[in-house]
């Protein structure tokens, strides 16, 4: 992306998006040190997008890879029962809002979240399973045929667990 500038310093330089890069490259690292998925499935991109927006959202390019107190932040941000939605738009919103326009960090963070949010993915529905076995003492039940649900959800919702489990094998 050329950005024209008006500050008489010349220019029309090319604005790369390192901190989006290296939030990717982070996301990236640890789906693939996990190894929990194909890294060419769609599973796979939803899960290094939410991990990808929550490295850059959390303020944080750091020297080293992954210290280990950037990998429990990391971990309490994608935690089960977060509220990592409305921290992701709240974020978003305040970067939009900024002096200065959008550059292309944040260009490419948008693309990220409009594709995990409007994006749905087939996801397993873990209630039509059954009976857990230490519930199935409560009586039987009709089987029911598994092969009929099929629960769509946003890629951010397959995405985000699968991104914690990743920093958990970290």
């Amino acid at each position: 992306m050329c950005r024209e500038r008006h500050d008489g310093a010349g220019g029309g330089g090319l604005l790369v998006p390192m901190a989006w890069m290296y939030a990717e490259y982070i996301a990236d690292e640890l789906l693939r040190t996990g190894d929990l998925m194909e890294p060419a499935t769609l599973e796979y991109r939803a899960g290094r997008d939410a991990l990808a927006l929550t490295v850059f959202l959390s303020d944080g390019a750091v020297a080293e890879a992954l210290p280990a107190t950037r990998v429990d932040e990391l971990r309490l941000l994608t935690a089960y029962g977060t509220p990592w939605r409305r921290w992701v738009c709240e974020r978003l919103d305040a970067l939009e809002a900024a002096p200065g326009g959008p550059g292309p960090d944040l260009t490419l963070a948008l693309a990220a979240w409009r594709w995990l949010e409007e994006t749905e993915l087939l996801a397993a529905d873990l209630d039509a399973i059954g009976p857990l076995p230490w519930e199935a003492a409560a009586g039987p039940e009709e089987p029911e045929e598994l092969d009929a649900v099929q629960v769509w959800t946003p890629a951010w919702q397959l995405g985000l667990p699968l991104g914690h489990l990743a920093i958990h094998l970290y």
